[in-house]
């Protein structure tokens, strides 16, 4: 898949949890955690907004994301867009600029966020996945280590699994500055990808603490 296309196509989705879904939900109901749903990513309160690949979804209107604003898509939702004043990074994205989602890079970063909801709901079951709005990864924290699905960022331009202790970790299996990382694209199953999560527990445990 065309880098291009799919960063181009990551931010503006980026954007839209960002200002369409989480900062809207936030005003009206006090949290920014959006989760995943079959197709995309929703609110999990007021107001009850979804996105579907390539569609923002408010009651029985769908209105399509490529060539809109996150103004417009959200004023077609009957409400403002604007992002939580609750961190300091984000999408970039601001409401007035033009969103270019490709079908086939949104069913990629979606599908990839899918299969990271049931490998972490398998792992884990008693923890709920969240997908947070600022970074736009998909990620649960379990005895002071993070486990994900990012849909890609400025380290790795592609959706990819992530674990990431709380301190730093010696060992080959910890092979990013925030711990450890694969592509989705190289984990190839769902078997593949819970594995990922199930070692990077084991390693968690096992290894030790780097020194500051």
């Amino acid at each position: 898949m065309d880098p291009k296309t799919l960063g181009t196509t990551r931010r503006s989705l980026h954007g839209v949890a960002e200002l369409v879904l989480a900062g809207p939900q936030y005003r009206e109901s006090g949290t920014i955690r959006l989760r995943i749903v079959p197709g995309g990513f929703a609110t999990v309160g007021a107001p009850e907004l979804r996105v579907n690949v390539t569609e923002l979804v408010a009651g029985d209107r769908a209105v399509p994301l490529n060539g809109s604003t996150c103004r417009e898509l959200a004023t077609a939702a009957g409400t403002e867009a604007e992002a939580a004043d609750v961190y300091a990074d984000g999408s970039g994205v601001g409401p007035d600029d033009t969103l270019g989602v490709d079908a086939e890079a949104a069913a990629h970063i979606l599908e990839s966020f899918g299969r990271g909801q049931e490998a972490l709901v398998r792992f884990m079951p008693d923890a709920t996945p969240v997908l947070w709005p600022e970074h736009f990864d998909l990620g649960i924290s379990v005895d002071e280590v993070n486990y994900g699905v990012s849909a890609g960022d400025t380290y790795l331009g592609e959706p990819y699994a992530y674990a990431g202790p709380w301190k730093a970790r010696q060992g080959a299996f910890w092979n990013t500055p925030f711990g450890a990382a694969h592509p989705m694209r190289l984990l190839a199953d769902d078997r593949a990808l819970l594995d990922f999560f199930e070692e990077a527990r084991e390693r968690a445990a096992q290894d030790p603490v780097e020194r500051s």
